[in-house]
């Protein structure tokens, strides 16, 4: 069996905002529950399990999303009705821009708990 990443725990100071704001945000399917976590699957299988933070401190974390051409004009039309804040790269020194890497598209914003959510319409270094 081949390895591949399965899931990854995502701490949220509200776990159902945050995960509302990614199913909302990349027109994926209803988060679902499963014990004290929120799970947000992608179309390769990999899920999002949001868990509440409870008040400590979290480390902000980053997550890319490829998505396809249309995909990414939709998700950006998102991002520009709800006006928010994006970033050509990831350090927030291009503000309002879109990269260009490798031929696709790219840009960053920010989640209601402070991480770094990417979307790419190609892969880094295809």
């Amino acid at each position: 069996m081949a390895v591949e990443l399965n899931h990854t725990i995502v701490h949220a100071d509200d776990k159902d905002a945050s995960a509302r704001f990614l199913v909302d945000m990349l027109g994926l399917p209803e988060p679902k529950p499963f014990g004290h976590f929120l799970v947000v699957k992608t179309a390769n299988g990999v899920s999002l399990d949001f868990i509440e933070a409870g008040g400590e401190k979290f480390d902000r974390q980053h997550y890319a999303f490829l998505v396809s051409e249309a995909e990414f004009d939709s998700i950006f039309g998102r991002i520009e009705t709800r006006e928010l804040l994006y970033w050509a790269d990831p350090f927030g020194r291009e503000p309002n821009a879109i990269n260009r890497h490798d031929g696709g598209r790219g840009c960053y914003f920010r989640d209601p708990s402070g991480h770094l959510l990417e979307i790419i319409t190609r892969p880094y270094g295809g």
